[in-house]
């Protein structure tokens, strides 16, 4: 009888353990999940207001394009710790960045809609004239229809495009660390987005 009952506590024990058990991996799961889920909707937040879209922005930006006029004097020379004060991706306002380059251009803010059949994103913050296709003369006008050529997030390249904005500062590159992430020459940041370093 009492092998019986002892068998019978063992078995409510297994099971028991096992429904936990179960529960802890759902609950994973569903950790998983909404960490996937607010992935996307950080994603989906990252593309409106300048935003990049962190997931599709390459770790390593890659040299500048070509035919860009290195800028004779800027404020920020190549080398210089700066504090970041632009909100193109999490983790990048306020963050201590090192100058990679910088630039004489025009800088454009457009809307656009991915190559690859993303979500349309509006108001992204920053190409350069030298990332146009055939953009003719500078500056371009608000409203001016034009194609991509820089690569700085997935669907981006032979996008076709909106100007929503264009500002004449120096342009820069940047060396930053986004989230536990280093981004390597990021494109790009105006001098307006950065100051000195505390």
């Amino acid at each position: 009888m009492r092998s019986r009952r002892s068998f019978g506590r063992l078995a409510a024990v297994v099971f028991t353990g096992a429904i936990v058990f179960a529960g802890c991996t759902d609950n994973g799961s569903d950790e998983d999940q909404t960490s996937d889920t607010s992935g996307e909707s950080e994603e989906s937040k990252a593309s409106d207001g300048g935003g990049h879209a962190d997931m599709e922005h390459p770790m390593d930006g890659g040299p500048a394009p070509e035919g860009m006029m290195p800028a004779e004097d800027p404020e920020f020379p190549v080398g210089t710790e700066v504090t970041l004060t632009a909100d193109h991706m999490e983790g990048m306002e306020g963050a201590t960045a090192t100058i990679t380059g910088a630039f004489e251009t025009t800088t454009y803010s457009v809307s656009f809609t991915p190559t690859d059949g993303g979500d349309p994103v509006t108001d992204h913050k920053w190409v350069v004239h030298e990332e146009l296709e055939s953009p003719g003369e500078a500056p371009l006008a608000e409203g001016n229809e034009v194609v991509i050529t820089a690569e700085h997030m997935a669907g981006m390249e032979g996008a076709d495009a909106t100007i929503d904005s264009a500002i004449d500062e120096t342009v820069y590159m940047v060396d930053f660390e986004a989230d536990g992430m280093m981004m390597t020459n990021h494109k790009w940041v105006v001098e307006s987005e950065i100051e000195p370093l505390q």
